[in-house]
């Protein structure tokens, strides 16, 4: 039975929201650790990065994320060598998030069995995503692990580094300011869990399922690295809040501020998402808590800064448009052409 759900599929975000509560209740008394000395938390747990007081004036943002099970179409395609850009994406785009730049990372490469062609396909990845991010890749760990990894699964941490005074968390979101939307590339590393099943359980991982798309070629698809445009807009213009469009959904907002959203003027999804909806019959507010639906990361700041802001992301080939507003009221995101409510 073809599952209609990301809970169906195998992921349980409510569970995986549960067990995230469940380590921050013994995890969030460790933050008195260093109160009031180098490597102080400025933001907690739970926001897209930590952020840890370096001096009076400089701070560390911090964040460790994997690619998930995109690499299990990697090894059913027998093609690594882009898996290693998502795994720099992923981490590079939360640690934007807080206002840093990223700088440097380490990655974990757990293994079944070491294969170092396969090795050396993800490495090619990492150093383009590498590239990409502007980061450092600094050192890491391979791990060969036959009883408890079956294929392999990689993960990494990242760092930046932002001037205190500097420092985004959604503070200062406010009602009337504008959302801006940078396009995704397509799925991105997020419900692919889902996506996988659909579509590789109808289709060949060799066959065409969209013009000129084969399976693996859409569900492959690297995660878009915005960190050149968000940086430069950070730089010459006011910005109140940003966020990675990841698991949830455009829901992520709801991690910036106690405001709501209202989202009236999305882009058309990619059709590798109406693919997916049909494979499995999905109903829209499902679609919209699972993927990011065309929308990869969002810049909230005053409404008459959202055009330039737009521009500068064009200039870095990433399309940009005003997509709603921040508003009064409940903490929820509303998408408002298909009539759908979202929270986190």
């Amino acid at each position: 039975m073809k599952p209609r759900t990301y809970a169906e599929a195998g992921v349980d975000i409510s569970r995986e929201a549960l067990s995230i509560k469940a380590m921050a209740e013994h995890l969030a008394g460790t933050l008195a650790h260093r109160a009031g000395k180098v490597g102080e938390s400025l933001t907690g747990i739970g926001h897209f990065s930590a952020l840890l007081k370096l001096t009076s004036t400089l701070a560390l943002a911090i964040n460790t994320d994997g690619v998930g099970s995109k690499l299990l179409v990697a090894e059913a395609a027998g093609r690594y060598d882009t898996v290693g850009i998502d795994l720099v994406a992923m981490n590079a785009n939360d640690i934007i998030c807080v206002g840093a730049e990223p700088v440097a990372m380490v990655d974990y490469l757990a293994v079944e069995e070491p294969k170092p062609e396969v090795a050396g396909e993800i490495a090619k990845g990492i150093a383009r995503g590498a590239e990409l991010a502007g980061v450092s890749v600094v050192g890491g760990e391979t791990a060969t692990l036959p009883e408890i990894v079956r294929g392999f699964d990689l993960a990494a941490t990242m760092v930046g580094v932002v001037e205190i005074d500097r420092v985004v968390t959604g503070e200062e979101v406010k009602p009337g300011d504008a959302v801006l939307g940078l396009r995704s590339s397509g799925i991105h590393s997020n419900g692919l869990t889902l996506a996988r099943k659909l579509i590789l359980g109808e289709y060949g991982v060799e066959e065409e399922v969209l013009p000129g798309k084969k399976a693996w070629e859409v569900l492959l698809e690297p995660t878009r690295i915005y960190v050149r445009e968000v940086l430069e807009v950070l730089q010459k213009l006011e910005v109140h809040g940003l966020a990675h469009i990841t698991g949830g959904g455009l829901g992520n907002l709801c991690r910036l501020t106690r405001h709501g959203f209202l989202l009236d003027a999305l882009p058309e999804p990619q059709e590798v998402f109406t693919l997916i909806q049909e494979l499995g019959d999905i109903p829209p507010e499902e679609m919209y808590r699972t993927f990011n639906m065309g929308v990869g990361f969002c810049i909230v700041l005053p409404e008459e800064h959202a055009g330039e802001a737009a521009e500068i992301c064009r200039r870095h080939g990433t399309e940009a448009q005003l997509i709603g507003r921040v508003v009064e009221g409940r903490n929820t995101v509303r998408i408002q052409d298909a009539g759908v409510e979202l929270g986190y």
